[in-house]
This record gives C-alpha cells, structure tokens and sequence, in this order.
C-alpha cells in the first residue's frame, strides 16, 4: 500500500506543475503587451546598484526584472517548453560563456520567437556579446582596444582627457521610437564605449544615436598606423532592430550611458558655451527603452470588413462591377490602454498576382479606416491586403481572401439601346421588313420578308 504522504506530495507537485505553466506561459499578453517579466543578466551584482536608476524606471512602469549573474549555473530562459521571461537585458560585456542552459543560439531564438532584447557592450566586449550584436545586424570595431574618439564633440571633463567621453546630440528623428518630447531641449548624451556600423544587407537595423563627423575608432594608448576601421557618421553609437516578427533589439557600444553616475551628470559640448545641469541620458533611454518594451509604436488591427455598397453582410463572393465598402479598426497600445492610431498613409490593395486596385483608406481620427472602389472587370480570387510599414511602428500584413465571379448568363444587359437606331436604319436601307405575328403570351415570333426590286 503505497503512503499517502508520497500520494499527497505527488498530488502538490502536479499542481505546483500546472500553476508554474499557467502563469510563467501567460505572463505577456498581446491586450496588455507592458504587463511582462524581463531577465537581467549581470557581470556582477555591482551593476544592480550602480545602474539603479535605470533599473527603477523600468519597475515603475510595471515590469518585474529578475536579476541574475550572466554565469549563474542555473538560469533558463525556457522550462517545460515555455519561456519564463518576455524579454532579456544583456549588461555583461564581459562574459564568455553565459551558465546555465544558455548559449548564443539560445539567445537569437529568444528573439525569434518574438521577445525582446537590449544589449549593453563596452570596451573589451567579449566575443560572445560581438557575436550576439552580428546577427542581429550590428558589427563592433575588430581592434578589442578600440574606443570612439572625438576631438571636436567631446564633453568637457576635468579628468577627461583623451576626448573618450562623448556627447553626442545626433538623434534619429522619429516621435515614434523616442516620443514627441524634445530630448532635455537637445541635451547632449554621454557616451563612453565602442562604436559600431550598421550591416549594409540587414534593412531591419537602425542608427539611433551617430558619432560626428570628426569621430574615429581607436587605441587611445596607441599610436594609429592604420586608418580606422569606423570613421565619422558611419559610427553608431546606439542602434536598434525591429525583426519582421516585430521582436524589438537595443544594441548600445557603452554600458556607462546607462549608469547613475552619466544619468546625474552635468553636460557641456566641447565649442559649446551652454552647461546643461543634467544630460540627455535618462530621457533618451527612458523613452527607447519605452519602443523596445512596446509601450509605444505597437499597432494592432481588429475588425476587418467588407461588404457590398448598401449592405452590412460579408457576402461569400463578388462580381465584377459591384461596389464595395472595405474597413478596418487600428490602435497604437500607449502603455496604459490602446488608443486610436491617426495616419493618412494606410492602403488597402485589392490583389490578385499584383494589385487591380490600390486605395488610401479614409480615417474617422478615432481608429477607424475605411473606403469604397468598384470590383475590377476581372474574375478569380482575390485578396484585400493591408502591408503596412512605416518608422518606429509594428508592421500591419493584413489578408482576406474572397473570390470574384463574371456576370450569370442571365445577367448581361439584352441590348444596347444607343445600337437601336442603327439597327432599323440598317434593316431598312437594305429592304426588308420586320412583320411582327401574334404569339403565345410573353412570346413574339418575328418574320422577316425581303422585298424584290428595292
């Protein structure tokens, strides 16, 4: 007889089981895309604190971070084939080999199953952190040693004086990634790192923060022999990646930008009289953070119709020539609640191989985006089709399928009245004569005779 104790235990872990799954699994939930736990990874717990201003503003929007040593032996990103975290910060430069059951590959298919990922590199980046950046589209300079250097856009330090720390003020221009306030009225960013380019085949990779003109990357404590490998505006500083999953990537050369110390610091530009009291470091990763965390640019398409001009029904096909009404509601998620998204650049297409008919859809201001066109005079299957791509935002890649018919035999116009005066000139002129004979009711018989001598 088996003990009930061990029946009980048994009994408490199959509950523990399931609880651990139900709520691990529904942790991110696209209605509510900010209520989400992130996995932070550490080259020592000393960053928890040193960084802790970052870490906090992240918490008081919400998310829950689970702090971890990158060679903790026990960490997982997924167990019992359900991932634990819904999005994944990288400070560990340094690390070589992350514990645990993760690896490199493990990391990418994070983000290819559509999490999220913010990566913090810095001088002597480990080739683990280099390899991550490469494919997601970013390639540190090859030199370990190397640094961005700036001669002409460096901050002005009093221990500074290998012009190392940068402050850059060249951001990308979109309201969408870092939000409609201007940053601390253009107060410059600190920045003290390694620089990166932007891989020319990857379309998905975007600069967020460039180097000037006058930048290089190089040995500091050597002398250069060689021209540098990343030179100018080619420098990212801060790039980011939105994959074609809508999975979110934050790629920075420096993990310093992040921390307490440039967060609190005072910013002047070399050739710049104006002392700003505070630099544009909290701000600027405060609202990126926000893009890459989707709690702005995150759109979201519901109730998709279609219907005859006139009618409310979803009819199961078309014919050619009907009129039609096409709709379509869109939100933008603003980090509380979804919102009306507003554009005048939405299209629909009506496709079959290529697009008959490519309309803008009008807009309500309230979500709402619809329009009417005519069914071309072509039959087979058709699609509405909605690809929508534009800076900052989640792409839109909307399809329904309906198929179009030709007119019924039944259905074709009998004649062609502006045809008729010709037809009786044409009878006439050429002598014959139409005698029309009593018939079957709804019947006519037509006999025609043709007259000799005309």
């Amino acid at each position: 007889m088996k003990n009930p104790e061990t029946n009980m235990a048994k009994f408490i872990t199959i509950l523990t089981l399931i609880f651990f799954l139900t709520t691990k699994s529904s942790a991110f939930s696209p209605e509510s895309p900010t209520n989400r736990r992130i996995l932070v990874l550490l080259d020592d717990f000393a960053i928890k604190s040193s960084h802790s201003m970052y870490f906090k503003s992240l918490q008081s929007r919400g998310y829950e971070l689970d702090f971890k040593l990158a060679d903790d032996p026990k960490i997982a990103l997924q167990r019992y084939g359900q991932y634990l975290y819904d999005g994944l910060i990288l400070f560990s430069p340094t690390i070589d080999r992350f514990g645990g059951k993760i690896n490199q590959a493990d990391v990418l298919e994070f983000v290819d199953s559509g999490h999220d990922l913010i990566i913090a590199a810095d001088v002597n980046a480990s080739d683990l952190i280099r390899e991550i950046a490469t494919d997601c589209g970013v390639d540190f300079d090859d030199d370990s040693a190397a640094v961005v250097i700036d001669h002409t856009s460096y901050a002005v330090s009093n221990t500074d004086g290998d012009h190392t720390l940068i402050a850059s003020d060249d951001f990308i221009q979109s309201d969408a990634i870092l939000g409609s306030k201007k940053i601390e009225l253009q107060a410059p960013v600190l920045f003290r790192g390694i620089g990166h380019s932007l891989n020319p085949a990857n379309n998905l990779v975007l600069k967020i923060l460039s180097a000037s003109p006058s930048a290089y990357s190089a040995n500091p404590k050597s002398k250069i022999s060689n021209v540098p490998m990343l030179t100018g505006s080619a420098i990212s500083l801060v790039s980011v990646v939105q994959a074609r999953n809508n999975a979110r990537i934050l790629i920075s050369g420096s993990l310093s930008m992040f921390s307490d110390r440039f967060f609190q610091s005072g910013v002047q530009k070399a050739g710049s009289s104006t002392r700003h009291e505070k630099s544009g470091n909290v701000q600027f990763l405060t609202e990126l953070s926000k893009w890459v965390l989707h709690e702005r640019g995150h759109l979201k398409a519901v109730n998709i119709r279609h219907h005859k001009v006139g009618e409310a029904d979803e009819p199961s096909m078309y014919r050619i020539g009907d009129n039609l009404e096409y709709s379509v509601d869109i939100h933008e998620w603003s980090g509380t609640s979804w919102e009306p998204y507003v554009a005048n650049d939405v299209q629909v297409q009506f496709y079959m191989m290529s697009p008959y008919v490519l309309k803008t859809l009008a807009t309500n201001q309230k979500g709402l985006y619809h329009t009417s066109f005519k069914v071309p005079d072509v039959y087979g299957v058709f699609q509405f089709k909605v690809e929508y791509q534009r800076l900052g935002y989640t792409s839109l890649s909307l399809a329904k399928q309906i198929p179009v018919r030709p007119f019924r035999h039944n259905e074709y116009e009998r004649f062609i009245t502006t045809r008729i005066s010709l037809l009786w000139s044409m009878l006439f002129n050429d002598g014959w004569i139409l005698h029309l004979y009593p018939s079957p009711p709804l019947q006519q018989v037509a006999a025609v005779a043709y007259l000799p001598g005309r």
